[in-house]
């Protein structure tokens, strides 16, 4: 049977800005009840992703996109030059196991990245595992998810077509083979090694056909034994009462201690703590150390007793404290290293000394301090950008760490603590002058007088003028920090001289937890008004014109585009919001979308929430005959997280309450979820589409 929509026109066009020719998507009447108030959702047909209607509706809309794509003359262009920008040697993070050095290496353009294996910093290269290898269109990866000395073995965690969903196997290291055992529903879980066997989490079975949009519930402990079957797995821990709550299990560094956090969504945790020994198996002996999700509290090692805790509890910007479990006041804590200026954002224990991972103002710093909470130095790193410290043995003197920047690529270095001295692991050989670009950091003010920080990049020589073409990207939520990083997707749009801005806008983990306590709940407005901010900064300080400005983010900052797009439609020419969450009454009904309700609160928990949600909800914000920007949205079939319908709901109604000339479309990619492992090419298929969208639109004809 074909749809009424299927036998529409669908576009006759000789060039893509005359008249398009939308599907007539069905509304279908269907009436929520919010508080006595009544909510039209008349595309709620299309939550149904599974349905043939549904399927026919994508193949629709994926046709219309790509008819009006295909007559912009340089889209060929991009997408070739984005391959050759792409086309270079790329080498991952480095982490030890056993007498292995391991990391990922991408000759170029191979979907996925190679795992790698060399004995020693100067050993030859090896292959460990190639993902490419286990499909035809490098949709699986391959995640390393915990490391057994004593066995030499480590879980790896497979996801298929960007799904969040993931079958555990363990690869051998010794014979260099995977053995027998796999465990299937597994999200968001670690290995937590210990004796012949390692602690996950995981979710009962879905009803077929529901995988990628039932509500996830149950996540429990199990213990796997090494060459087990996984219906033979003991559980560990399960919390029948709070069915949609977290659950995750590691142990201390000395393994006497098991640290299991609960959470009940994206904000705050539980910490709770049991020894290890004999009645390792035993179910729930778990004790409290921190209750309540108030705050965040994690286990940094255990000392003698005690346990080295980096919390935000009194200090927003967090603090490490040393806490005994059965005197476990603030009062009672021993203070190490206190709450700074600087966000502290992650700790570790090396050879007897602490080290700590700060943000100040939006970049990394690293320090180390003795077990006293005395400052021996700062770790040398190469200038303003972005570190991540790896895993390493915590009686080795030496770590890894990864550095990246708006200017330079992602590489790796050995770093000794005793002496300070700094070995690089692998330098990119780029197929372009990274030179010819250059950062720096503005402020602004916004709506309500909060100063904000923007890194701005350009290419050199850039003048201000309201005729730049303009990137704005953003987030803004769960304390996510945007920090420098390097993309050969941005250096293609430097070369077009666009410049790229992106505002640490309230929401994010940028300035400690308060920062992000001031663009959630009831005050989300502050993240739009922050965004909207920038988009005015630079238009009055002429490094761009509305006519110029293109708006962008994704996941929750898909949501800030479609709010602000919905809010200030005069304000951007054009609008990318990618795989957002548009439905702000109903996310909480799919997959994990529960858990964000810490963040956003909830339809469902008064009235007072209700209507904040129902006001800059993206997909009931959209009016009949307003201008809105050119829009493309993007999405993904496989995406578990933001399930499409939020995409799929928001564009319908656009379309049928668009009446201007410019478009407003969605592309749905297939074979592919939230993000995360996509394969090289289809991110570059996809990232010439949105270019080739967003240059086209803010009146560029040809390329440089």
């Amino acid at each position: 049977m074909k749809y009424v929509f299927l036998t529409v026109m669908l576009v006759y066009m000789t060039e893509p800005n005359a008249k398009i020719h939308y599907p007539q998507t069905p509304q279908k009447e269907h009436t929520d009840v919010y508080y006595g108030q009544s909510v039209q959702d008349p595309y709620q047909w299309l939550e149904d992703d599974n349905s043939l209607e549904s399927k026919e509706w994508v193949q629709t809309e994926n046709k219309l996109t790509q008819d009006y794509l295909s007559k912009i003359s340089f889209r060929s262009q991009i997408k070739n030059r984005l391959e050759a920008l792409n086309d270079y040697e790329k080498v991952g993070s480095f982490f030890r196991a056993g007498k292995l050095l391991i990391f990922r290496k991408n000759t170029g353009l191979q979907n996925q990245s190679i795992w790698m294996y060399k004995v020693g910093l100067d050993g030859d290269e090896n292959v460990l595992l190639d993902p490419n290898q286990y499909d035809s269109d490098g949709t699986t990866t391959f995640e390393f998810i915990g490391y057994s000395e004593s066995l030499n073995i480590v879980a790896v965690a497979i996801s298929k077509a960007g799904s969040d969903w993931q079958t555990i196997k363990v690869f051998d290291l010794t014979k260099m083979q995977f053995l027998q055992d796999e465990l299937q529903w597994v999200k968001f879980s670690g290995a937590d090694w210990y004796q012949d066997g390692f602690y996950y989490g995981r979710y009962p079975e879905p009803e077929t056909g529901k995988e990628l949009s039932a509500t996830s519930e149950f996540q429990s402990i199990y213990y796997h034994k090494i060459g087990t079957q996984q219906n033979e797995d003991l559980l560990i821990y399960q919390d029948i009462e709070q069915p949609r709550n977290y659950h995750s299990v590691e142990s201390t560094d000395d393994k006497a201690f098991q640290i299991l956090y609960k959470t009940s969504g994206t904000d705050g945790f539980e910490t709770l703590y049991r020894k290890l020994g004999d009645d390792y198996k035993q179910i729930d002996t778990f004790q409290y150390l921190f209750k309540g999700f108030k705050h965040k509290s994690r286990v940094i090692d255990h000392l003698n007793g005690r346990f080295l805790i980096m919390t935000d509890i009194n200090a927003p910007n967090y603090q490490v404290v040393l806490v005994d479990p059965n005197q476990n006041s603030p009062k009672q804590w021993k203070i190490i290293i206190p709450e700074q200026k600087s966000v502290m954002t992650d700790v570790f224990v090396i050879k007897d000394r602490i080290l700590i991972e700060y943000l100040e103002n939006a970049h990394s710093v690293i320090k180390i301090y003795d077990l006293e909470g005395h400052y021996i130095k700062d770790v040398s790193i190469p200038g303003l950008g972005t570190v991540a410290v790896t895993y390493f043995k915590k009686s080795d003197p030496e770590f890894f760490y990864s550095f990246s920047s708006f200017t330079q690529p992602e590489t790796s270095f050995q770093y000794n603590v005793d002496n300070d001295e700094k070995k690089p692991l692998a330098i990119s050989k780029l197929p372009f002058q990274v030179d010819n670009y250059q950062s720096e950091q503005v402020w602004y003010p916004s709506k309500d007088g909060t100063a904000i920080p923007m890194f701005l990049v350009y290419k050199k020589g850039l003048e201000r003028t309201s005729k730049n073409p303009t990137y704005l990207y953003a987030y803004g939520g769960f304390n996510i920090s945007l920090t420098p990083s390097f993309s050969t997707s941005y250096i293609s749009l430097l070369e077009q001289g666009v410049l790229i801005a992106i505002p640490n806008i309230r929401g994010g983990g940028e300035f400690g937890e308060n920062w992000h306590q001031a663009g959630m709940l009831m005050d989300k407005q502050n993240v739009f008004d922050d965004f909207i901010a920038a988009a005015e900064y630079l238009i009055s300080n002429h490094y761009t014109s509305s006519k110029k400005l293109a708006i962008a983010g994704a996941s929750n900052g898909g949501l800030l585009v479609g709010a602000c797009m919905t809010q200030r439609p005069d304000l951007f020419q054009v609008a990318l919001p990618a795989v957002g969450v548009m439905d702000m009454l109903k996310f909480q009904n799919f997959t994990v979308g529960w858990g964000w309700v810490p963040e956003y609160g909830s339809s469902d928990q008064s009235k007072e929430m209700f209507e904040y949600l129902y006001h800059y909800s993206p997909y009931h914000n959209i009016r009949k005959g307003v201008n809105y920007p050119a829009t493309l949205v993007t999405t993904a079939d496989h995406d578990d997280r933001v399930v499409p319908a939020h995409s799929f709901k928001f564009i319908a109604r656009l379309q049928s309450y668009t009446k201007n000339k410019r478009p407003a479309l969605i592309r749905i990619e297939t074979q592919a979820g939230h993000g995360a492992g996509k394969p090289i090419s289809k991110i570059i298929d996809e990232v010439a589409d949105k270019w080739t969208f967003f240059l086209w639109n803010v009146g560029l004809k040809r390329l440089k």
